[in-house]
């Protein structure tokens, strides 16, 4: 009798139920972990709140002053020729079939084209995206670059020299809205020390060196601010971690140095305050570019948005604000997962 003709054997009843039992484990495991649960309920929750959204930027843009048929024929077009370019725009339909006709697009890929240049948006957001993602990347970095080693350090001897600077330095700062420091870094960076440029952008595919030097100014005038409120925060929550908290008169009693103290204990426990303050102020990040870009004349979706403002370019306004509140909301989905990772009670606290 050849091998081919004899039957494989059933695996005994007890075999089967293990393996079964051991795939259902790892199933459960990956569609059921606390984590991946928390992540589904955020994302559920954040689809309506950018579908409301989208709704609301579109009535605020209906409810505008002006014609954009006008504005597109030009102010001496005759009223055949308004007309005409209101059903090429689609503006003769009504308010919802438009904001319906633009939605299945925008979940389509289809994003419509700018009343104004007449380009795809699509091609506008592939062509200005980076130049704001760049400045917002950078200003965060930047920003908690500068929080977290000056917080420590004036952490360390509360009431000292060094504390009452960064305290004095940071209000003044922080008292300075971010277009006068830009004004302000223009005038000392680049007109009187002529060390930067003042406006402008260049690509990073012309030089690492060159894009660099057209984004400093920009994004410490970003950055600079944000970075102080950052600084003030996590260093009064560490002098209060450092005052009052148990864990640290026990980390004492052990013998612990005051900087392992500081870094160990009493940051891991004030990072969760910190958490929320960046997630709730990275909307407030990606809105600052529009001023910032403007001033600097980057070509980034800041400028986009408020030159498609001007003209009532709907489809341009309206990606770019679903673009900002999208990050706005993703950025707190991010927070709220890292507080997970942090702490596991948040995982299992939800089931």
């Amino acid at each position: 009798m050849t091998s081919a003709s004899v039957e494989r054997a059933p695996a005994p009843p007890g075999e089967a139920r293990e393996r079964a039992e051991q795939r259902e484990s790892v199933l459960g495991r990956l569609t059921g972990a606390p984590l991946l649960r928390l992540i589904a309920r955020r994302v559920l929750v954040a689809i309506p709140l950018l579908l409301a959204i989208s709704v609301l930027v579109f009535v605020l843009l209906e409810a505008m002053p002006g014609d954009p048929a006008r504005n597109q024929a030009g102010m001496d077009a005759t009223e055949e020729e308004v007309e005409a370019v209101r059903r090429s725009m689609g503006l003769d339909r009504p308010a919802y079939e438009r904001y319906f006709s633009w939605l299945f697009g925008a979940l389509t890929g289809d994003l419509g084209r700018s009343s104004v240049s007449g380009l795809p948006v699509a091609q506008l957001l592939a062509e200005r995206s980076p130049v704001t993602f760049e400045l917002v990347f950078l200003a965060f970095v930047i920003s908690l670059g500068i929080a977290l080693p000056v917080a420590m350090l004036a952490a360390r001897k509360p009431g000292g020299v060094f504390d009452r600077i960064v305290m004095v330095g940071a209000m003044t700062l922080l008292a300075v809205p971010n277009y006068v420091l830009a004004l302000l870094l223009v005038i000392v960076f680049a007109v009187t020390l002529r060390m930067l440029p003042s406006i402008g952008f260049t690509p990073i595919e012309m030089g690492l060196w060159l894009n660099l030097q057209s984004v400093i100014l920009p994004t410490l005038a970003m950055a600079i601010p944000l970075g102080c409120f950052y600084a003030r925060f996590l260093r009064g929550d560490l002098v209060e971690q450092m005052n009052s908290a148990d864990y640290v008169d026990t980390a004492r009693a052990k013998g612990l140095g005051p900087w392992r103290i500081l870094w160990q204990h009493a940051f891991r426990n004030s990072s969760f305050g910190l958490l929320t303050i960046v997630g709730l102020n990275v909307g407030a990040l990606v809105g600052g570019t529009v001023i910032i870009e403007q001033i600097f004349a980057m070509p980034g979706l800041g400028q986009l948005m408020l030159q498609g403002v001007g003209a009532r370019d709907t489809a341009v306004v309206q990606i770019c604000v679903f673009i900002f509140a999208a990050v706005a909301v993703f950025a707190n989905l991010f927070v709220d997962v890292m507080y997970a990772v942090l702490d596991p009670r948040i995982r299992y606290g939800g089931r």
